[in-house]
């Protein structure tokens, strides 16, 4: 098992694209997410902002391979 930080871009080209999405979503659902340190929030919000973005990735997914 590696000892890399889970909390990395898988492909690094995708980082500045994968932090604005994060902060877009944040913003639609409400979270005031920062660049930089979040402690101030709980870890309810936090954890919403990412399943959000994994239902939202899903969603574009399944429109892709529906062909739409």
């Amino acid at each position: 098992m590696s000892s890399k930080s889970s909390n990395t871009t898988n492909v690094p080209e995708a980082k500045e694209a994968m932090d604005k999405f994060k902060m877009e979503v944040a913003s639609e659902i409400g979270v005031p997410l920062t660049n930089g340190y979040n402690g101030n929030l709980t870890s309810a919000q936090n954890g919403s902002v990412g399943g959000y973005m994994v239902k939202k990735m899903i969603e574009a997914q399944e429109k892709q391979m529906a062909g739409k």
